[in-house]
């Protein structure tokens, strides 16, 4: 949010000064009128979100935010300067277009490279204070920093002894004793305190009497599973038991009628729109398989789908022919089955078009859990809980998982995509819909795709 107000702010405000010290009537006209300054914030955001801008990671870091940075600007001016009616008419001095450019650049990497060095450093550290098991502490405490660099869990309480000695310490954390949990909150700067799901019920009198008095306090407490997810965006099932429906409500949006129908009007009109892009990309596609693929365009794969009913999914072949001559086997980045021009498919995502016709069918939407293979889909549920609930919805030609975490090819991989998955199903909306759609051109664009 700090982000997003500050580009806005700094955007508008260096256009104005520059404006008005040297007198250039195009930037004055884009502050001043409303139409041309709320289009200049819109796609700002937009491409920013497409690039990237807004990715704490990539915001924290110079040279991601220097590439990020020239990328949004760029796609903003070129988009902004082509918008007819609601942009101001192009001078015809064009000394102008470049002053719109400079300062635009110039504000924006400013503000970030300040934002990198004063506001990202870490001073602005989130210090907090875990209540678990002893040997969950390593687990618990990575499952968060690996995520967040930012939120640093720097001591553990435990009512319960350990295999590791009453006096024992980790060497990343400090151990603390419960009649010292006040003063060592109040000393350390203990913005939160956070208690793993299976403490819950251990707490005793005087744990409780302590996490009253840290409450009145003024300081947060709040349950592991709660942090996981907001740090991580995804739920962890690993530290749930038999009450998941205490953690993971499904969304309204899954069984909102207006929702549905309105997304599937947007499904069938993008899926339209991306066959016919593929038609206009079957040429190349065509001479590119007959030399590198050497075999059938297409291939058709059982997969598993909404309410466990499997179908068969559409998709560009991109592996040799008899892939599978042992068997189903999860693929992997550097697969020696996929062929040159098959990489170049997966990368761009290109292969994943013909699924536009399973969209239009109605067995997959454009966004939700991928589709897996049947032998996948039993293996995996039979070591893992709640693995077949990403089937109350449709499968998705992309999705939160695939947005955020590469091609799984473990059962671990699994896990992970799960947890994304059962976060979409949970947080599903029109915003996390947009976001997922962004994400997706921004992997596209930076050739990330497996």
């Amino acid at each position: 949010m700090i982000l997003f107000l500050f580009d806005v702010f700094f955007v508008l405000f260096a256009l104005c000064g520059v404006g008005r010290i040297f007198d250039i009537h195009y930037l004055k006209e884009i502050v001043f009128t409303p139409s041309c300054s709320i289009l200049l914030v819109s796609y700002l955001v937009l491409f920013g979100v497409v690039f990237e801008m807004y990715h704490l990671q990539v915001a924290s870091n110079e040279f991601q935010v220097l590439k990020s940075t020239l990328l949004t600007v760029s796609f903003t001016v070129l988009v902004y300067l082509l918008t007819p009616v609601f942009s101001p008419e192009l001078p015809k001095n064009r000394l102008q277009i470049l002053s719109f450019y400079t300062v635009l650049f110039a504000m924006l990497i400013a503000w970030r490279l300040f934002y990198v060095k004063y506001l990202a450093s870490n001073r602005f550290l989130q210090n907090a204070l875990l209540i678990c098991e002893e040997n969950q502490v390593s687990g618990l405490i990575q499952g968060i920093e690996n995520i967040d660099p930012h939120y640093k869990i720097i001591a553990f309480l435990t009512t319960k002894p350990s295999d590791l000695g009453k006096g024992a310490q980790l060497p990343y954390v400090e151990r603390v004793a419960v009649p010292d949990l006040l003063e060592y909150v109040q000393e350390n700067g203990i913005s939160e305190v956070v208690i793993a799901t299976k403490m819950t019920e251990g707490v005793d009198a005087d744990l409780y009497q302590q996490l009253i008095k840290i409450l009145e306090t003024g300081k947060i407490i709040r349950e592991y599973t709660q942090v996981y997810e907001s740090k991580t965006h995804r739920i962890p099932v690993q530290y749930i038991a038999m009450d998941f429906y205490r953690f993971f409500p499904f969304s309204r949006s899954n069984q909102n009628k207006l929702y549905l129908a309105v997304v599937r009007l947007i499904e069938l009109f993008i899926s339209i729109v991306g066959l016919a892009i593929g038609f206009v990309l079957l040429p190349f596609i065509l001479f590119g398989n007959l030399i590198a693929n050497r075999g059938g365009l297409f291939y058709y794969q059982e997969r598993i789908g909404k309410d466990g009913v499997a179908f068969k999914i559409w998709k560009l072949r991109t592996m040799i022919k008899n892939a599978e001559t042992n068997g189903a086997v999860f693929s992997t980045p550097n697969d020696h089955r996929i062929t040159r021009f098959g990489k170049f498919l997966r990368k761009t995502r290109i292969d994943e078009i013909p699924q536009f016709v399973n969209v239009i069918k109605g067995d997959m939407a454009l966004i939700g859990p991928r589709p897996e293979r049947p032998e996948f889909v039993r293996q995996i549920a039979a070591t893992m809980p709640f693995y077949e609930t990403r089937h109350i919805i449709k499968p998705g030609v992309t999705g939160w998982a695939q947005v955020n975490y590469s091609y799984g090819e473990n059962i671990d991989d699994s896990l992970i995509k799960l947890q994304y998955d059962l976060y979409y199903i949970k947080h599903r909306s029109f915003y996390l819909d947009l976001n997922i759609s962004l994400k997706t051109i921004t992997t596209i664009l930076f050739y990330r795709g497996q």
